[in-house]
């Protein structure tokens, strides 16, 4: 999908009138990026609008927030679900994380004297933690959901535990965090005490290698699937980090990438790609098997 009639939401008249007033494109995902689903609504982060799109089909309505509580947007770059329907964004050139309500409209802001980039955003529910990944600073912040900071996990370096420009984020259904370490060409995956428990990846042009790993994301059985921009490709590898298969290549077709950013998996195992240079969303199906190992 390229934006809201894809999903069958056609906008208002008033809408339009006000559209072409502003001087506005019509309504299309310019470089959407981070994206995020809940309850038949899609969060898309969008940096080239630059705004967050959210695209509710079974209401047939949606909306592009540009601004929140009177401060534009300037690169909005991850989107994560919170509780009470609401969500995060993040900016990563205001160096904020926002709280909105399911509408858009501001809820609080998280902020850090520490935090300038953030770029990567992953909640958990069951331990109320908000973990940003700040890919200038090399590390990542958790907050409490009240946007309290309650710890800093890693630095700058290759050793394990450490990063190399940190981007995207996973929570896992047992408190542990995925942490894609983009030039460190590695997934690492910390307890919720942020203890290293592992890592898996390496610099190369082969299946299972990363040349620009993004999004990162499980389905319901617990298969890793990491986005890589340069690959242009959805590669997927089993708890321990072992390569099971991948999906993509270079393309404009249905199935096909052009520098894809962010991944979302439902609890459907729909599996939700930000085909950024694209312009759209794609969304797949996990198919279970039985008793295969990559489904």
């Amino acid at each position: 999908m390229s934006g809201p009639a894809e999903l069958g939401i056609r906008p208002s008249f008033w809408e339009r009138i006000g559209g072409i007033v502003a001087g506005r494109d019509p309504e299309v995902f310019v470089r959407p990026t981070g994206v995020a689903s809940r309850d038949e609504v899609l969060y898309v982060a969008d940096p080239g609008a630059p705004a967050l799109w959210i695209l509710d089909a079974r209401a047939g309505r949606s909306r592009r927030i540009t601004d929140v509580g009177g401060q534009s947007l300037v690169s909005p770059v991850a989107v994560a679900l919170a509780p009470g329907g609401q969500v995060f964004l993040a900016d990563s050139a205001l160096g904020r994380v926002f709280r909105l309500d399911g509408t858009g409209r501001p809820m609080a802001i998280v902020t850090d004297p520490g935090l300038h980039r953030p770029a990567g955003l992953a909640y958990d529910a069951a331990r109320d933690r908000l973990y940003v990944a700040d890919s200038a600073e090399h590390r990542v912040f958790v907050f409490a959901g009240n946007g309290q900071l309650v710890a800093q996990i890693g630095q700058r370096g290759t050793d394990p535990g450490e990063f190399n420009f940190p981007t995207h984020l996973a929570a896992t259904p047992d408190g542990s965090l995925l942490v894609t370490d983009a030039l460190g060409y590695r997934v690492q995956r910390f307890a919720p005490d942020g203890g290293l428990l592992g890592q898996f990846g390496r610099h190369g042009d082969t299946a299972g290698d990363f040349a620009s790993p993004k999004g990162v994301a499980l389905d319901s059985e617990g298969h890793i699937y990491v986005v890589d921009a340069l690959f242009d490709a959805i590669q997927i590898f089993d708890r321990s980090g072992q390569y099971l298969l991948g999906f993509g290549e270079r393309g404009i077709r249905r199935g096909q990438f052009w520098l894809p950013g962010g991944l979302f998996i439902d609890p459907q195992d729909r599996i939700y790609v930000g085909d950024s240079y694209n312009k759209r969303v794609q969304v797949f199906q996990y198919l279970r098997g039985d008793g295969d190992d990559a489904g």
